[in-house]
């Protein structure tokens, strides 16, 4: 390891904390995933349906409010999840990898690609048939496990094709969010949106006004989520827009905020400053109260709450879905009569479409001109991430338990998922171990 890299390690950017948070909780994932499919297809399978319909909620006076565990994650945690996904959207178009036209447009194309060629895919296998609803499934990419996957590698990996991977992703997952709202909502009371219209508006307003209490904006927000849930819309969608509230710079300029501390500083040190002096001088605890609203003013809330929210996101709430979610029983009697082509669908867009998608629509915008291929990256390379982007899981999953309400179409869709999850990922690790230069570090 260079000093470069042991430099790195110790002052770890943004960019690298998401990359090893993504990775190192796609380990846990993978495992709840395995876990559940084994526990599905077990003789305890009735222990595993039972779990998942257990009712959970909360009775007041004659009023009640309950849903199953499988809904409380899927409607509850999965909001936080999309709230993440939010953050990670807005800092990448207002500070990131998709902040400028220059920057956006490869990875734009890509992504664009890759949702609508396996979409279209999926659509001619399931024409008029049963599962034609399940269009969106085939759209999505898992960046946990895509990064998991890359991480293999090591330093053999350019920083600039993990960048694309991950701002192709970021973009992708957009598209999944717009997807949801708009083509997965089934009625649409307009009253609950218009409630959650007023509270977000409140949101912003609270924070114009300088309101820095969390439980307001934590009330606020579960009355958003409350309102769009009572709409019918899908709460993630909720998730996603309050993440674009979040404001990703900081709300003071940098001048003002040395200004105040270097006051507040040369203040403390001509006075007798203790640790505990503070209890009964007033002006010092003023002066330390000041600093740290100046730094809280400096820190952009977005970046805070990605920094804290992604190990939840990635160790507790995307196991849980994944536990609750891949357990699909497998039935050889079903797949011989059953709706294959929704299976097929899911495979061939995942596993084709996305190489074709990304590929394709990547190489036309290079053509164009409008951009270049990632610096230090070659084709096959490129094909390799294509590939991995084939990886749906987590995202595609969800859709599915939102296209189909009969479990033999969603029974069919997951298991073309994660037969397609296994084999994108296989094909992009091979691909990419012949094509990445040699290199002895295999430590992401």
């Amino acid at each position: 390891m260079t000093t470069h890299g042991a430099t790195m390690d110790r002052n770890p950017s943004m960019f690298q904390r998401f990359i090893h948070s993504e990775v190192s909780g796609c380990i846990l994932l993978l495992a709840c995933a395995i876990g559940a499919l084994a526990w599905a297809n077990s003789p305890w399978s009735e222990a595993y349906q039972h779990l998942l319909h257990t009712r959970v909620g909360v009775t007041w006076g004659s009023a009640n409010f309950h849903l199953d565990l499988h809904h409380w994650i899927n409607d509850g945690l999965m909001a936080i999840f999309f709230f993440v996904v939010g953050l990670e959207i807005k800092r990448e178009v207002v500070v990131g990898e998709l902040s400028s036209f220059k920057k956006a447009v490869l990875p734009f194309a890509a992504a664009l690609g890759g949702m609508v060629v396996p979409a279209v895919l999926y659509a001619v296998l399931n024409l008029r048939g049963a599962g034609a609803r399940g269009w969106g499934i085939p759209m999505a990419t898992d960046i946990a496990f895509a990064l998991g996957i890359l991480s293999l590698f090591g330093s053999r990996v350019p920083v600039s094709l993990k960048v694309f991977l991950t701002a192709l992703a970021i973009v992708d997952d957009l598209g999944a969010v717009v997807v949801i709202a708009i083509f997965y909502t089934d009625k649409i009371a307009f009253g609950g949106l218009i409630v959650a219209a007023v509270l977000m508006v409140l949101i912003v307003v609270a924070g114009r006004l300088g309101v820095r209490r969390t439980g307001v904006y934590l009330l606020l927000c579960i009355g958003v989520w409350a309102a769009v849930f009572a709409s019918g819309v899908h709460t993630t969608v909720a998730g996603t827009l309050i993440a674009l509230l979040v404001p990703v710079q900081a709300t003071i300029a940098p001048r003002e905020f040395l200004a105040r501390c270097r006051t507040r500083l040369d203040q403390l040190q001509s006075g007798q400053l203790t640790q505990q002096s503070m209890i009964h001088d007033h002006e010092q605890l003023e002066a330390l109260g000041d600093i740290y609203v100046a730094a809280a003013d400096m820190t952009p809330a977005g970046i805070s709450l990605e920094r804290h929210l992604h190990p939840v996101t990635s160790f507790l709430i995307l196991p849980l879905f994944a536990l609750f979610n891949a357990g699909v029983p497998i039935r050889i009697e079903g797949l011989r009569g059953g709706p294959i082509a929704v299976g097929m669908g899911v495979v061939i867009g995942l596993v084709i479409g996305k190489q074709l998608g990304v590929l394709g629509l990547s190489w036309l915008t290079i053509r164009s001109g409008r951009a270049a291929l990632p610096d230090g990256v070659n084709w096959a390379q490129l094909w390799g991430a294509s590939c991995l982007a084939g990886v749906g899981f987590t995202m595609s999953l969800f859709i599915s338990s939102l296209a189909f309400r009969d479990p033999a179409l969603d029974s069919q869709a997951k298991l073309g998922v994660l037969v397609a999850s296994v084999i994108a990922g296989s094909l992009g690790y091979v691909v990419l171990l012949r094509t990445l230069p040699p290199g002895k570090d295999t430590c992401a």
